[in-house]
């Protein structure tokens, strides 16, 4: 499995590159994958000249084929303007609208002031939405103050962990299993519904009745 980090700090070292390689280990502490780091500073010249002229130099298209081959995906910025950094977003606008469809994406964000810890939120995941790209649930944001906390520690391993989890593969069914299995409306096993077609957590099979809204309502009201 292959997991791409990218990485869009402007300065080395960079608390960005901390954040994304902490992020990184979290994520391989439990998953048996090859990471890769894209650092965006190194590609800033190219990412200008694909925006211009609309063909990528060698290794920006390294890069962009990188993250669509990608099982997993990390993605961290810096904060700029209470959002992502520009040069984040222009690489992000150079990657084809299909290519992250369904690849999980762990995203992190490093700034100044806990002011921005909502940046993640607000900016990083409707990005990655538009994309189809999954977002796990723990985004990870982290201020000056945070560095050396176990605040941060703690939800740099939940996010690493999500991701992992999100990497590995369903099993599939065997052969002989799927001969064996019963055929059955799974969406019907998960929700059965009342004879009305409405959703409810009784089987309809059980022979149990489902007692209506409004019956409850007047024996409430009646007490």
């Amino acid at each position: 499995m292959k997991l791409v980090v990218v990485s869009a700090g402007l300065s080395s070292p960079s608390s960005t590159r901390l954040l994304a390689d902490r992020l990184t280990a979290a994520t391989l502490g439990h998953l048996d994958a090859h990471a890769e780091t894209v650092e965006l500073r190194e590609l800033a010249t190219e990412i200008a000249q694909h925006l211009v002229t609309g063909f990528p130099p060698a290794r920006l298209a390294a890069a962009l084929d990188a993250v669509a081959a990608a099982d997993g995906l990390i993605a961290v910025t810096p904060v700029f303007a209470a959002s992502y950094s520009g040069l984040f977003k222009s690489f992000f606008d150079l990657i084809d609208k299909d290519a992250l469809t369904g690849t999980p994406v762990l995203v992190g964000a490093t700034g100044g002031t806990a002011r921005h810890s909502l940046v993640t939120e607000h900016a990083m995941r409707p990005l990655f939405t538009h994309l189809r790209a999954p977002v796990v649930p723990t985004a990870v944001y982290a201020a000056s103050e945070d560095w050396g906390g176990q605040g941060l520690a703690q939800r740099i391993t939940r996010a690493g962990t999500e991701l992992a989890r999100s990497m590995r593969p369903m099993h599939p069914m065997s052969p002989a299993a799927q001969d064996t299995a019963p055929d059955v409306d799974t969406a019907a096993a998960i929700a059965p519904r009342s004879p009305t077609g409405a959703v409810t957590s009784t089987d309809p099979a059980s022979g149990l009745r489902t007692v209506p809204f409004e019956q409850r309502l007047a024996a409430l009201q009646s007490g």
